[in-house]
């Protein structure tokens, strides 16, 4: 019977906390208008260690965009670089953060991937379309979401306590909040951003 409970208990605790709270909100600019492509996330988590996710994640590019135009991911991911474009892409970033990043030219079909090992804001650009920018914010743990196009997120799953809530935004000025995450249910915050 105590090796029952201990296996139930431990198949709780591998899926996660036991206990778990949600972060759900806006970002909204000076005015009210909802802000889309924010990263909203808990930079620090005491003692917590995260693995990167088993699945890689996926940058596409179509019809002349990034797609996503902002991917949030967690240290150690590696990001897969689709072409769906009948033209030539050649993926790379200006900033010295992630290190060398320039993965070449190449055609429709074809993938090329890198793995991000510092956290950083890493900007993407096509060396053979300047108008072609997107964004990777490399973060420390895996609570962030990106807001929709009414500003609207949702983080969850986060173990209970108190954080530091971050925002960033490609043309607004960031924000840092405190936050208390409960047991269980939710927080809803709102956050205003300005320019």
């Amino acid at each position: 019977m105590i090796l029952l409970i201990l296996s139930l208990l431990s198949l709780f605790v591998n899926q996660g906390y036991v206990y778990a709270g949600d972060i759900k909100g806006k970002v909204l600019i000076q005015g009210g208008k909802g802000v889309k492509d924010a990263v909203v996330y808990i930079d620090e988590v005491p003692g917590g260690k995260f693995s990167p996710p088993g699945e890689p994640a996926v940058m596409d590019q179509r019809n002349l965009r990034f797609i996503p135009h902002v991917l949030p991911i967690l240290v150690g991911t590696t990001v897969y670089f689709l072409n769906n474009d009948n033209v030539l892409h050649n993926v790379f970033s200006p900033d010295v953060c992630p290190g060398e990043l320039d993965l070449g030219t190449w055609f429709k079909g074809d993938v090329k991937k890198y793995t991000f090992t510092k956290p950083c804001i890493v900007t993407i650009l096509c060396n053979v379309h300047p108008e072609m920018e997107a964004y990777i914010v490399v973060l420390k743990t895996p609570y962030f979401a990106v807001t929709d196009r009414g500003g609207n997120f949702t983080i969850k799953d986060i173990p209970p306590g108190e954080y530091t809530l971050k925002v960033w935004h490609e043309k607004l000025k960031g924000k840092d909040i405190k936050v208390k995450v409960p047991e269980k249910g939710s927080v809803y915050i709102n956050l205003i951003l300005s320019r």
